[in-house]
């Protein structure tokens, strides 16, 4: 993928359920922010780009978190895929707010709230320009939401997947550490690997390599990145198999 041009025809947006809440609140959700994110893929909508979304559950309820705790894991995760489900409602409602047609699809079925995950649904969803949120991660336990959003670009044939993160890309070291760190324009998979740089969990990583998807990282509490990269615009890091 060419950094000067990026053209997007379809692509997963992945949110962290921290995203979601205002830095320093003790809400859960702050519909304030959930009201700008919508506003910004309003924006992408609007430029013609077919946009899925994987949202996580980290501002309710970690899993590995409770687990460590003493919690049954298995049980531990399903209480996230709980989370990602109300995160993912969230979302749809403000994006509805603002006139985008908008379905949540979950993992676990729960008809009263959500459609079932049917891949050649939401695929339909896509293509008649309805944003698709993917709830209940990949409706099975010890998987990231991070592997349910490459899991989902794989089977919805996405272009990318646009990781929203608290820095501007990926770095050679912790920038938040160290001053003399150093931001990656283009990465491959195998040199984040060999160099340990987290961008996204081994299982993640993996299904990204072996079906060719690339990850752009990129900063979210920039307001504007979020309709920009969704447009194409060169901001953040790309991590794929060329580098």
């Amino acid at each position: 993928m060419s950094e000067k041009k990026r053209a997007f025809r379809r692509v997963v947006l992945k949110l962290s359920g921290e995203a979601l809440r205002e830095v320093g609140s003790q809400d859960n959700i702050s519909p304030e922010i959930v009201g700008r994110i919508a506003l910004e893929i309003k924006d992408g909508h609007q430029a013609g780009v077919e946009i899925a979304i994987v949202v996580g559950g980290g501002n309710f309820w970690r899993g590995a978190s409770a687990s460590a705790r003493g919690m049954d894991r298995a049980t531990a995760d399903y209480v996230g895929m709980m989370a990602t489900v109300m995160n993912a409602l969230a979302v749809q409602s403000a994006l509805e707010a603002e006139g985008v047609p908008c379905a949540v699809q979950s993992a676990i079925e729960m008809k009263n709230v959500a459609e079932p995950f049917i891949r050649r649904k939401a695929t339909r969803h896509l293509s008649e320009g309805t944003v698709v949120i993917f709830a209940a991660g990949t409706g099975s336990p010890f998987f990231s939401t991070d592997t349910t959003s490459a899991l989902r670009a794989s089977e919805m044939g996405a272009c990318a997947i646009l990781k929203a993160t608290m820095v501007d890309g990926v770095y050679n070291a912790d920038p938040k550490k160290d001053a003399s760190a150093t931001r990656y324009e283009t990465i491959s998979f195998k040199r984040c690997l060999s160099d340990e740089l987290a961008v996204m969990d081994s299982t993640a990583f993996s299904l990204c390599m072996d079906n060719n998807v690339p990850i752009i990282v990129f900063d979210l509490n920039v307001y504007g990145n979020i309709a920009d990269v969704i447009k194409g615009a060169p901001i953040g890091t790309i991590v794929s198999n060329q580098g």
